[in-house]
């Protein structure tokens, strides 16, 4: 009887070596069927996959190379916040005010000190949008007994660096909506949309109809023209951080009556002092907007807190919100070291994962979003990124932000000749993989070397 115990043991274990073999070899053939593609002639690829219970290495390809990882690189900075700042964390906007207040008069200024809230005025939210926080700013200004002041509005964002924009991003993108740079105090993710006209032939005049929301002190230089029918978007917008003059190239399609572009603000704060400005007028006078004025006592009277980060992290993985990664950075610095700064809080990144096992070198970061082509990171760092945040409290917080592609739960990541994958994967069988894929450097169509690399993938289903 024990002898047939352990031959039933040894089948067992046999077997399981078997399919675990089975699974390496099917994934070096699919490989390989990869790189022979005349897409990948002049490509590198890293990707590497561990069974997630027990961390056994299951493939490995340029596991140690450096790629750019695109959008990858948000589980990095996700996961570090999660560990960091925790997922109950909140940014938070103070209103206050200088002088004195009689008789529904505030003989003074109105100030408002920001600490980088990314989600403050943003769609995404129930309890965030612009108008909603105007309208009730303008209640809660009002129940503090100030119907009319004699100053101005004063911004204060002197908690995080003046510098928006991390080093290595493209000028291509910075005026977009997704290059939208992370500020002492943000509004509306920093984003506004123009709505177009453009007339019915190729090479028509295209006249901006309206923008969403009024902006305030910018001014545009509209080159745009009408392409060819069915053309699609290929509209640009440039421009740079507190920079008045905006441009936009390129081409709509031709006969649009109204064709939504989304562009980056150069200074937020300075749109949402005016916007708050123009909610207190009376009788048609609005107050003054003044940035960074440290002069006198600031007596606070509201708290804005931001949602949790639980849910800003969800936005910022689920829909790659490129500013909800650069704000986490710096909260993450200002946090540590009282300055909102993108280096800083690179640099205690790096530091923490280095103490976690992580080679710094194997995360070359400039930026927490991916958005910077000059990103540099090995698909093993991403494995154990990973592979750490499985055994957190807060783990299943940052699963539930993963978005589902090839019915797998991976963040994606896409840049100019960059394309990778990275997350998690339980087969048909029960058996758990963390999966790290990435490709630099591909020719011809983005969407055909998905396909590609999901044929790949499917070999662990």
């Amino acid at each position: 009887m024990r002898r047939l115990v352990y031959s039933c043991i040894s089948l067992v274990l046999f077997l399981t070596a078997a399919g675990a073999q089975t699974v390496q070899e099917k994934l070096q053939k699919a490989v390989q069927l990869l790189l022979n593609d005349p897409q990948m002639r002049y490509a590198t690829l890293g990707f590497s996959v561990v069974n997630s219970e027990t961390g056994v290495i299951i493939f490995e390809h340029n596991g140690n190379t450096g790629l750019a990882p695109a959008s990858c690189q948000k589980t990095v900075t996700s996961a570090t916040a999660f560990e960091l700042l925790g997922k109950d964390h909140r940014f938070t906007t103070l209103l206050g005010y200088d002088g004195t207040i009689a008789n529904g008069k505030l003989n003074g200024n109105l100030h408002i000190t920001g600490s980088g809230d990314p989600t403050l005025g943003s769609w995404r939210y129930s309890t965030t949008g612009d108008t909603l926080i105007l309208r009730q700013w303008k209640e809660i200004i009002q129940k503090a007994g100030i119907k009319t002041m004699t100053g101005n509005i004063i911004m204060h964002s002197e908690q995080w660096e003046s510098s928006s924009v991390p080093g290595g991003w493209p000028w291509d993108d910075i005026g977009n909506y997704y290059g939208a740079g992370a500020y002492g105090i943000n509004w509306r993710e920093n984003q506004y949309d123009l709505v177009l006209k453009s007339g019915p032939n190729t090479g028509d005049p295209v006249l901006i109809s309206k923008t969403i929301p009024k902006l305030y002190n910018l001014l545009f230089t509209n080159e745009l023209k009408a392409g060819k029918k069915g053309s699609g978007d290929n509209a640009y917008i440039f421009s740079a951080p507190y920079n008045e003059r905006v441009y936009i190239r390129g081409t709509i399609p031709p006969a649009q009556k109204s064709f939504t572009i989304s562009g980056s603000m150069t200074d937020p704060q300075q749109q949402l002092a005016y916007s708050l400005s123009a909610q207190l007028a009376v009788n048609g006078k609005q107050p003054g907007v003044r940035i960074k004025n440290k002069e006198g006592k600031i007596t606070p009277f509201h708290t804005q807190l931001s949602p949790t980060l639980d849910s800003i992290n969800y936005w910022f993985m689920k829909k790659s919100v490129n500013l909800y990664g650069e704000s986490l950075v710096k909260a993450i610095a200002h946090y540590k070291n009282g300055l909102g700064a993108t280096e800083d809080g690179l640099e205690i990144m790096k530091t923490f994962w280095k103490e976690k096992g992580i080679d710094p070198a194997s995360l070359r970061m400039i930026d927490g979003s991916g958005l910077s082509p000059q990103n540099r990171l090995t698909t093993n760092a991403l494995i154990k990124v990973l592979q750490y945040a499985r055994e957190r409290s807060w783990y299943s917080y940052y699963l539930d932000a993963f978005p589902e592609y090839n019915k797998m739960k991976l963040k994606s990541g896409t840049i100019g000749g960059s394309k990778g994958f990275a997350g998690y994967h339980t087969s048909k069988e029960g058996i758990g993989y963390t999966i790290a894929m990435l490709v630099n450097n591909y020719d011809g169509s983005a969407n055909e070397i998905v396909k590609k690399m999901f044929l790949v993938l499917d070999e662990l289903k």
